[in-house]
């Protein structure tokens, strides 16, 4: 099992990049996860800033999928200041530009009481009442190695109601905690919401945005994932966050293709 922290590790390359290696372990159907690609971007940036350790805002296009195996980074530190350094990088693989991001870096207390928030948590069911996702479902044709990773148990019972919209849990193994940068990866972590519409799964990023806003308490993470608009082969989908506390950790969106199922 690669550990979350070693699969995203990147190491500098003696001119002022870094090196990585994208572990097959964290694919889905063969190619990186969008999130996991997200966290490595956000390894990267830390490391060339210096001075703030946490992912605050992230900002990325996808424009080509790489494949498992050696990856570059690069990193253009736009601007470093007392309470955030907002930072450019990109991954590229045999020349090819797959993931740029803009990163806004700071310094991330523990998730604390809001003084306002628009929506409660949803309801979900207990996560030991629900069954983690399989890394290849039944039928499907598609592996999603990164489940053998982590935990995702959906509340199928949740599915649908309302339309367009997934609940459920995510862990880490082996009692790992969630960290800012492993909320990046979460925040693209599960089914898209597309899917509770009749799509057939496939849905490739083209833009994710991630705000991190607090540390995490130790222990699952709630997500709910919703779609808001379908137009013909679009669709925007927010992903909400919060830690064991009860306490918003992640907000995301992000705008991806779909298609609907045949018939």
């Amino acid at each position: 099992m690669a550990g979350f922290t070693d699969a995203t590790r990147v190491r500098p390359d003696g001119a002022g990049g870094f090196d990585a290696e994208l572990d097959p372990l964290w694919t889905v159907g063969g190619k990186p996860n969008g999130g996991y690609l997200l966290a490595i971007l956000a390894r990267a940036a830390v490391e060339a800033a210096g001075t703030h350790p946490d992912p605050l805002s992230a900002s990325a296009v996808y424009l080509s999928p790489p494949d498992p195996g050696p990856a570059a980074v690069s990193v253009e530190v736009l601007r470093t200041g007392r309470s955030a350094s907002q930072i450019r990088a990109r991954l590229s693989q045999k020349d090819r530009t797959c993931v740029e991001a803009l990163f806004t870096l700071g310094a991330l207390a523990a998730a604390g009481e809001p003084r306002w928030v628009d929506a409660a948590p949803p309801p979900v069911a207990a996560e030991q009442d629900l069954f983690p996702t399989p890394a290849q479902a039944p039928g499907t044709g598609l592996r999603i190695d990164m489940l053998e990773q982590f935990e995702q148990r959906i509340d199928w019972q949740a599915v649908g109601d309302p339309a367009g919209e997934l609940r459920g849990w995510l862990r880490l193994p082996d009692g790992a905690t969630w960290d800012p940068v492993s909320l990046l990866f979460a925040a693209d972590a599960f089914p898209p919401a597309t899917f509770t519409l009749g799509s057939n799964g496939w849905t490739p990023t083209l833009e994710l945005t991630v705000y991190v806003r607090a540390l995490p308490a130790a222990g699952p993470l709630r997500v709910r994932q919703r779609a808001r608009l379908l137009t013909e082969h679009l669709v925007d989908q927010v992903c909400e966050i919060w830690d064991s506390q009860d306490r918003v950790v992640v907000q995301a969106t992000q705008l991806a293709a779909y298609r609907m199922a045949t018939p």
